[in-house]
């Protein structure tokens, strides 16, 4: 049985990763990244153990397997999975988060410039300081938890780790994040995102927020509690331990023309 079977019997099925991994005995790791192809080329033995709980699902003679069948069915709304969102329209943007697809709007002008002066900035102080860190922006797509259930797209971001940069994805946690609010991300950004990135392990977060011109900092790594700034504020890059500081008064120079537009007011 190819690994495509595995896949498709496992959405057939309704099996959470976790089950595979308690019915196989394959750690939930090993899992993980073999049915999301981080591991292309898995161990025999492995393979013959996850293949045998398909084979005996099919034959219907484990009984603990015919209990999962009913009792680990995804729930309608919230049992959306990455292949579900590899299933998606090329033309179509959406975040997965806890099974939940969430859909992302075209960015406005204002959302897109504050995002990549702040990539310009962290590009270049990496640079300078000949750094292994790699700093992104969106749209990027982020395995943030490492399973199947949940892929986000940072508006920017940085990764210090290259072994979580692979060709897909980036598969892990990013160190830095920062997200430009929007009047359809707000709730988002500031509620769901800011759990999970805490929770995924993510060191520091960023909600700028260019309507109300203030930048919220959780510096998750030393459980500090957020700062507040303005936009007139020399930030320092908690990753870096502040050695790396970014101007929002020369990003706000630069954006200064965009808050003549009433519709941003």
């Amino acid at each position: 049985m190819t690994i495509e079977e595995m896949k498709q019997k496992k959405k057939e099925y309704g099996y959470t990763y976790e089950k595979i991994a308690e019915l196989s005995g394959v750690p939930l790791g090993t899992v993980q990244k073999i049915f999301c192809g981080v591991t292309e080329s898995p161990r025999y033995d492995t393979l013959q153990a996850l293949e045998h709980i398909f084979r005996e699902s099919a034959s219907g003679s484990d009984s603990r397997v015919s209990e999962a069948v009913q009792f680990y069915r995804p729930k309608e709304q919230e049992g959306y999975t990455l292949e579900d969102y590899y299933a998606l329209p090329e033309e179509r943007r959406a975040e997965l988060i806890d099974g939940v697809f969430y859909d992302m709007s075209s960015p406005r002008t204002i959302h897109q410039l504050i995002c990549s002066e702040i990539h310009v900035r962290l590009r270049r102080y990496i640079s300078e300081k000949k750094g292994s860190c790699i700093p992104f922006t969106a749209p990027m797509d982020v395995q943030l938890d490492c399973d199947d259930r949940t892929m986000v797209q940072p508006d920017v971001m940085v990764i210090c780790d290259r072994r979580k940069i692979i060709d897909r994805c980036i598969y892990g946690a990013p160190d830095f994040i920062a997200e430009v609010l929007s009047q359809a991300t707000k709730r988002r950004d500031t509620v769901t995102k800011l759990g999970k990135y805490m929770e995924a392990g993510v060191r520091e977060y960023w909600v700028i927020d260019p309507y109300m011109k203030k930048v919220i900092v959780y510096d998750f790594e030393h459980d500090e509690y957020p700062m507040i700034y303005g936009f007139d504020s020399v930030i320092p890059v908690g990753i870096f331990e502040g050695d790396c500081r970014i101007d929002f008064n020369e990003i706000f120079d630069y954006v200064r023309f965009l808050y003549e537009d009433p519709e941003l007011l």
